[in-house]
């Protein structure tokens, strides 16, 4: 299978550390997970998903490195955002403790705007972002928040915060949670590695 790499002319320029691959430069492999990201409902949420040459933004590029991995790991997350239990505010409180706790710049972007879009007031959302409590999470937002935070910064649940979720999420919802987290501290991760940048014109969020 061709693979492309930072000297390929056909990649649109270099994003961060890769290759910024153009649609018309990406082989069938590299081809079949970019239209999954681009044809899905992600393209119709509230931040850009491609540039205006259809580059793909923020870590969805550089799942076009190695389709093979790309492909499942860009469904993985498509089933965490559309296929799961998780009430919309929660799933996004649970991506906007992990981009804080990782420091993620896109991130932060993206799911603050999402986040808006799932119901998170503004008054919420820099609460979140400064650690101070919001008063008007309800019981079960503040275990999604508190157990998110563990789960990144701890990597794992004591006893105590494990019963508190799963009395107030359910098994089910609380093993979402799980994976979520996995997920997006992952995508953390691909973006702090490859210097994925903001769009141009959005401001650094973390200093």
């Amino acid at each position: 299978m061709q693979q492309h790499d930072d000297q390929d002319e056909g990649a649109g320029g270099a994003h961060g550390r890769i290759p910024w691959y153009t649609p018309h430069s990406l082989t069938a492999e590299q081809r079949a997970v970019y239209d999954e990201i681009a044809s899905g409902p992600r393209a119709a949420g509230p931040f850009g998903l491609t540039d205006p040459e259809g580059r793909l933004e923020g870590p969805f590029n550089a799942m076009l490195i190695a389709p093979g991995v790309g492909g499942p790991l860009q469904r993985l997350g498509a089933a965490i955002r559309y296929a799961t239990d998780l009430p919309g505010r929660w799933r996004e409180i649970a991506i906007l403790e992990v981009a804080l706790a990782r420091r993620s710049d896109f991130e932060w972007y993206a799911h603050e705007r999402v986040g808006r879009s799932a119901g998170l007031t503004g008054e919420e959302l820099s609460a979140l972002r400064s650690g101070a409590d919001a008063v008007t999470f309800d019981e079960a937002e503040r275990t999604v928040r508190a157990a998110s935070r563990a789960l990144v910064l701890h990597r794992g649940l004591d006893d105590d915060l494990y019963a508190r979720a799963e009395a107030a999420l359910g098994t089910a919802r609380l093993y979402e949670l799980v994976v979520l987290v996995g997920y997006y501290d992952t995508l953390a991760l691909s973006l702090a590695t490859f210097r994925t940048p903001l769009p141009p014109g959005e401001p650094p969020v973390f200093d």
